[in-house]
């Protein structure tokens, strides 16, 4: 198992969190090694895996475009099959925690954790992606940018989201929770409380 996936943290951790990439990074990205450790850090087992086209991209090289929304739900479900959906959060960053959210209800996932949600295309606030938000049954935490031009403050101030949702803005953040520096805070920093906002959440479950 430990060659397709990454694992960090205890594995008598109460709670596992299985966390997947969004669509241009892989599972060992600076954003994905930060936050797993962190979460680790805190008691947690995650367990990091790539979505078809991400484990070709490693194996053949090149820039493949995300695999279709089927074969992506299909691979959550696969990883939960593997992993029994018993004490596993699900979540992930961006594209990876939003198809996520598609999956959670019916696979009985214990909690979902999305960081950075794309509730829109950039520029395209018309195009939202929020309908099966509304009835989200599973406890929820979305952590996003302030300023994400996939959905800012303003933006999902106006959505109808489910009361199992909770959000955690990071200051300044843009689609990477990353401020401006003249913000006066760092990327380290929103990471941070971003992870310990996670880690409150699952280890709460």
């Amino acid at each position: 198992m430990r060659e397709r996936f990454l694992i960090d943290g205890p594995d008598e951790a109460a709670l596992s969190f299985a966390f997947a990439h969004g669509a241009g990074a892989p599972m060992d990205s600076p954003f994905m090694a930060f936050i797993a450790g962190a979460l680790a850090a805190a008691g947690l087992r995650v367990i990091r895996f790539e979505f078809p086209y991400m484990a070709r991209r490693r194996r053949e090289g090149g820039r493949r475009p995300p695999d279709r929304q089927p074969v992506l739900l299909d691979a959550w479900r696969d990883v939960i099959g593997t992993l029994g959906p018993d004490r596993l959060a699900i979540g992930g960053k961006s594209m990876g925690g939003r198809m996520a959210s598609l999956v959670a209800d019916e696979t009985g996932a214990a909690g979902l954790v999305c960081f950075g949600y794309p509730f829109h295309p950039p520029g395209k606030p018309e195009r939202t992606r929020t309908e099966h938000l509304a009835g989200l049954a599973t406890p929820s935490l979305i952590i996003q940018g302030e300023r994400d031009p996939f959905g800012t403050t303003t933006d999902v101030a106006g959505y109808d989201l489910s009361p199992s949702v909770a959000l955690h803005w990071a200051p300044d953040g843009n689609h990477d929770l990353a401020p401006r520096k003249a913000s006066g805070r760092t990327k380290e920093q929103n990471w941070q409380a971003a992870a310990d906002a996670a880690a409150v959440f699952l280890n709460g479950l």
